[in-house]
């Protein structure tokens, strides 16, 4: 069994619902609300850093430096969005070691044919199941014995149909992964189908407004999922929330009467550390 920090949170908890983030700002706030670990998605990252939709723009390069300045704003355990690796097993070998440099605590690795689509859009296709377990043996040499949980993603079920996405994820932990992920099943029958046959510990992925039904914890933990992640509701809801005190800006050309929905500065001050910073640069005799 995997004795990553991941796999200890959850030996301890059983299931847990946790959130994704995108930059250090939204890795803090998760952090001090108290989720023992996060997910940095593809998806959001695309969106935040280059404005474009996750269709395989995002390079490993890019994914790789903001995993590595959220790593480091936060001390609890990262896990990252490898997407298909950006290549072949080499390239897989490389963006693994690359992450674990950043100080990534693990990553997500998935099948589908680069340049890859979210798992909930139209028209995605996979390699071939060989080709992708030699991509999760070439994750688990990376590794080489370090604290990083490897989720072993296929989006077979759509492409190919779900007993080869089940398949897929089941050599993949024969392969050395830790935990399995069937992507975007579009009904509770497919969700227990997945909870039943898949290898445990499961990932279910609930987007809001995607494929896969919305259900609660309780449920896809009775159902065999144990990873529940909620990758975008925080980029959705600081969409929202910019939108809309934007928009009261531009119209009423003043945000007063908005306080409410604005954090203050003084609680904002503490979520980056200002008085820690202050505490920091007096040590230095600087003001």
């Amino acid at each position: 069994m995997s004795s990553t920090s991941i796999q200890r949170v959850l030996d301890e908890v059983g299931s847990i619902a946790f959130a994704g983030f995108y930059d250090t700002l939204s890795a803090k706030i998760a952090e001090r609300v108290g989720f023992p670990f996060g997910f940095v998605s593809g998806y959001s990252v695309a969106a935040t850093t280059i404005g474009e939709p996750d269709m395989g723009l995002l390079t490993q390069t890019e994914m790789t430096e903001r995993a590595r300045k959220i790593c480091g704003s936060v001390s609890i355990p990262v896990i990252i969005d490898a997407d298909t690796g950006y290549g072949n097993p080499l390239n897989v070998y490389r963006t693994v070691v690359d992450l674990i440099d950043a100080g990534a605590k693990g990553c997500f690795l998935e099948d589908q044919v680069w340049p890859k689509k979210c798992g909930h859009m139209r028209g995605k296709r996979v390699i071939e199941r060989e080709e992708y377990i030699h991509k999760i043996r070439a994750a688990v040499d990376a590794r080489d014995g370090r604290d990083f949980f490897i989720v072993a993603r296929t989006d077979a079920e759509q492409a190919v149909g779900l007993d080869e996405a089940i398949a897929r994820v089941t050599e993949a932990r024969e392969a050395g992964a830790d935990a399995s992920f069937v992507e975007a099943p579009g009904s509770i029958e497919q969700l227990q189908e997945i909870g039943r046959r898949s290898p445990h510990p499961n990932v279910a992925n609930m987007i809001e407004g995607g494929k896969t039904p919305l259900l609660s914890k309780d449920r896809l933990s009775e159902m065999g999922f144990h990873l529940i992640l909620y990758p975008l509701a925080g980029l959705y809801a600081s969409a929202a929330a910019i939108q809309h005190i934007y928009e009261a800006l531009f119209d009423n050309g003043t945000t007063i009467g908005k306080e409410g929905n604005l954090m203050t500065f003084e609680s904002f001050n503490d979520l980056i550390g200002v008085d820690a910073k202050y505490r920091l640069a007096e040590q230095y005799g600087v003001e």
